[in-house]
């Protein structure tokens, strides 16, 4: 190196970094700025280029730039404590970040994250009943709803599910109902559809139970209507499909909530 010295380039080349990064180190007071020739460029002496690589070497260790000025300026045992501090505080993110990544594993395997296992082996039985992927995708929608929106119900939710896809007119009704969604709203079908669907829960009325916190107006109310009404907004025929199904059981007597 000459005595006068390098230009920026040539110091951030040198030390390994950016020009940009080297102009942030000034911004942040990590490195003096240099004097300037007699031509007005500035010239990075032996000395500033050991403290651009030793705020270069701390901030690659992960150290704070808001620390690295106090901590080149300390002592040997404050050095040494305040590094110690900086490694705990990067043990600590390492352990986050492996968190994270084990929850975006578990998410690339699936469900298993947001459901527990009697949720998917409902989902499971759905696929080996022959129902369409995309119905599938719509319950496991529903239930990761349900999980989040009204854990408490959850049981009982999976409950009432597995006794009806043991009846087999009942999933053949629910088959129906699927493809119906291409109906329009006002088919006459979709009424004989509704009350064959009525009659067959009132025939199980013993599955038919609703949870007596989802009875009154209330923020159970609205999560119960949010799960059970999942994707109607897609369709119009099943919004008048379900509305006319929960007529029915109302006036049967089952407190079924107004949304």
């Amino acid at each position: 190196m000459t005595t006068r010295g390098v230009t920026i380039g040539q110091a951030a080349a040198f030390a390994g970094v950016t020009i940009k990064t080297v102009r942030h180190y000034h911004q942040h007071g990590l490195l003096d700025e240099p004097h300037r020739d007699s031509s007005g460029y500035r010239r990075y002496g032996s000395a500033d280029l050991l403290r651009l690589i030793q705020v270069r070497t701390l901030a690659a260790a992960g150290v704070p730039l808001a620390e690295i000025g106090s901590l080149l300026d300390a002592d040997t045992e404050r050095f040494a404590a305040a590094l110690t501090d900086v490694e705990q505080r990067l043990t600590d993110r390492i352990a986050d970040l492996i968190a994270r990544r084990d929850t975006l594993r578990q998410l690339a395997d699936g469900d298993r994250l947001l459901l527990p296992d009697r949720a998917l082996a409902v989902l499971d039985r759905l696929t080996e009943l022959g129902f369409d992927p995309e119905y599938v995708a719509s319950k496991r929608e529903a239930l990761v709803l349900a999980r989040a929106l009204a854990p408490e119900f959850l049981d009982l939710f999976l409950t009432q599910l597995e006794h009806r896809l043991d009846d087999p007119e009942f999933v053949d009704l629910t088959k129906r109902a699927w493809d119906a969604r291409s109906w329009d709203p006002h088919d006459p079908r979709i009424d004989e559809l509704a009350s064959a669907l009525a009659d067959n829960l009132l025939a199980h009325h013993e599955h038919l139970a609703v949870p007596a916190g989802l009875r009154s107006q209330s923020d159970d109310v609205i999560r119960y209507g949010l799960i059970n009404h999942h994707r109607e907004d897609q369709a119009p025929t099943w919004t008048r499909l379900n509305a006319l199904v929960e007529a029915e059981l109302r006036s049967a007597g089952v407190p079924i909530p107004y949304q």
